[in-house]
């Protein structure tokens, strides 16, 4: 052989080493970051396939000694896993800890659009792996309509279900959790209460029955893709059959109390002439009509203003600005909760009767609600009994009653989201986090207050109604105690303390034995066993023992005497003192930013 062919066979085994090499590197790179995940409080909770498209669609990054990878206080939206070297993590100025390979940080960020909690920076030269949020969230949104269409599908081929309905196969389908069994496994034994049902996706199952105690089991039949067994449990009897693996198994299966979807209470509202009267009045209306005559609260937007019409009646405005409204991109959040607001004719809703817009701000002429927001009074009497929280609790219930009848979710449940008329009922205020999203749908935007978030919505695994349900769980513990259960030194500490269960909070001696039970059974992780969510609706909660003897038909005619009763006067006497607003926007300059309103 020549010199040159040497050369050329030589070059050509370095070439695949080099690639075996990197091959291996990038493998290595892999696995260590697939273990950091796995170590980290939150991600840990995601899916073992959602954790495998992040690792593999996270790409390096490196930065020198001395380096600043986060800063605290800058918006961020990469998270990080670390490979090589050592960080400094440190929070207003104080030392938190020192990181190495294989440790996550800055999580937060790819839940949603947020400032950085803590500044990190290198001790030495360090090699990063990063995935930003738009990649993590299309992934999660990405796999669960993957899986949930999947599931879809096989559910509408399997005969039994042809009749059922779209929204009661999709219920069925986001219950249902996929398992694997291999040749040989028991999956029920004979004489067991079982708690599942389960439905074959692929392989085979033997059906067999021991008729003597040291007898050899007796074949009976054999089931394949599209049978289900289980549903003993559905009478809460024991099999009398064992259920054994032939060939290699995947079951869908789901708990009992999950299996039949929700069903929505339509409440029905004879309504409809007082409405159209009251639109046409208020049609009539302009801006100079009416007087400002104080403050009722300030938030990121704009202001709340108590005003009186020249009849002497008196209304809350809600001011926006509109430059800081097309600055956050928030032009649809604000046209939805408009929409949302105006068909809500509910007696626990606050009523927007009514919008104008000029050069600078768009105005909400809404119901005025002069008894002040429960949060004020919860903070200044620290704690409410049982009865005074079950009344507000039961208003809450009845306005979630109403939103979800009409596949709306309100995503934003807190105290300071309740606002009490003149006769002393609660009412939701607050619609900028509202969405209609139908029936048997989801929904992915990341919402709410971190305290009354639920794990789904931390999760990205899609979210519903059911959502609302959680808030209210919570809402029920902060009423009772002065205190959500669930709150950490910042928002994603608190995220993983709401995933660790509401079975690790210890409840406090003052909430009574039912109290309790409700609130569990209105936390529970999966949506689909949560009460409210379950076969019976928003029944399940009202006839709970929690609610034994409580009035509802009385609340809802308003004839229920409230445990607090405001001393209302046309004021702002039970709302906290605000400062004004001398700031002045810049008008439209027909630049392309006026909001459709």
């Amino acid at each position: 052989m020549s010199f040159y062919n040497k050369e050329k066979e030589h070059g050509h085994m370095s070439l695949c080493s080099r690639s075996l090499i990197l091959f291996y590197l990038v493998s290595r790179s892999k696995d260590l970051i697939k273990e950091a995940i796995l170590d980290n409080d939150f991600m840990k909770n995601l899916e073992l396939s959602q954790i495998q498209e992040i690792v593999d669609c996270m790409y390096p990054v490196e930065y020198g000694k001395d380096s600043c990878i986060i800063k605290e206080g800058d918006v961020g939206s990469l998270v990080y896993v670390m490979e090589d070297g050592k960080v400094e993590v440190t929070k207003e100025s104080l030392k938190l800890c020192t990181m190495g390979p294989g440790k996550v940080f800055g999580e937060l960020a790819i839940l949603y659009n947020c400032t950085r909690t803590a500044t990190v920076k290198t001790l030495t030269n360090v090699k990063l792996w990063a995935i930003d949020r738009q990649c993590f969230q299309t992934i999660m949104m990405r796999t669960g309509l993957i899986k949930h269409t999947e599931y879809m599908e096989f559910l509408k081929s399997v005969p039994t279900f042809h009749g059922l309905q779209e929204d009661i196969l999709s219920k069925l389908a986001d219950v249902l959790e996929e398992t694997h069994y291999e040749d040989g496994e028991y999956i029920i034994r004979q004489g067991a209460r079982g708690d599942t049902f389960f439905i074959i996706s692929k392989g085979k199952v033997n059906v067999t029955r021991e008729d003597l105690p040291n007898g050899e089991p007796v074949f009976l039949r054999s089931l394949g893709k599209g049978d289900w067994f289980g549903e003993k449990a559905l009478q809460g009897e024991m099999d009398i059959l064992s259920q054994v693996v032939e060939s290699g198994l995947s079951l869908l299966s789901a708990f009992i109390s999950s299996l039949i979807p929700l069903i929505l209470s339509f409440l029905l509202f004879s309504r409809h002439h007082r409405y159209e009267a009251e639109n046409a009045f208020f049609f009539n209306l302009n801006l100079a009509d009416f007087n400002i005559i104080d403050t009722l609260g300030v938030g990121g937007f704009g202001r709340v203003e108590l005003l009186k019409s020249d009849e002497n009646k008196t209304f809350a405005m809600k001011i926006l600005k509109k430059r800081h409204i097309v600055d956050t991109r928030q032009q649809e959040h604000i046209r939805s909760e408009k929409l949302i607001m105006q068909e809500a004719h509910s007696d626990f809703i606050v009523r927007l009767y009514r919008t104008f817009k000029d050069s600078k701000y768009l105005y909400m002429l809404m119901e005025a609600c002069l008894g002040g927001e429960l949060w004020t009074i919860l903070r200044d009497r620290g704690s409410f009994e049982d009865s005074t929280t079950r009344f507000y609790t039961a208003c809450v219930v009845e306005a979630f009653a109403y939103l979800h009848s009409k596949g709306i979710i309100y995503r934003d449940l807190k105290p300071e989201n309740l606002i009490l008329d003149h006769r002393g009922y609660a009412k939701l205020v607050d619609f900028g986090f509202a969405k209609k999203i139908g029936f048997g749908k989801k929904t992915w935007t990341f919402c709410g207050t971190p305290e009354y978030v639920a794990p789904e919505i931390i999760l990205n695994k899609g979210h519903d109604i059911s959502a609302d349900y959680w808030s209210l769980g919570i809402l029920m513990f902060e009423l009772l105690t002065g205190s959500p259960p669930f709150s950490g030194p910042d928002p994603m500490k608190t995220y993983n303390i709401i995933l660790r269960g509401i079975d690790m909070i210890e409840f406090p001696k003052k909430i009574t034995k039912n109290a309790a039970n409700l609130i569990k059974k209105l936390c529970r992780d999966n949506p689909s066993e949560r009460l409210g969510n379950l076969k019976n609706g928003v029944k399940d909660i009202q006839k709970h023992k929690w609610f034994e003897g409580f009035n509802w038909e009385g609340l809802k005619k308003g004839t229920l005497t409230p445990p607090i009763i405001p001393n209302v006067t046309v004021d702002t006497s039970n709302f906290d003192s605000f400062p004004e607003d001398n700031e002045d926007p810049p008008p439209d300059d027909n630049s392309g930013w006026d909001i459709d309103f």
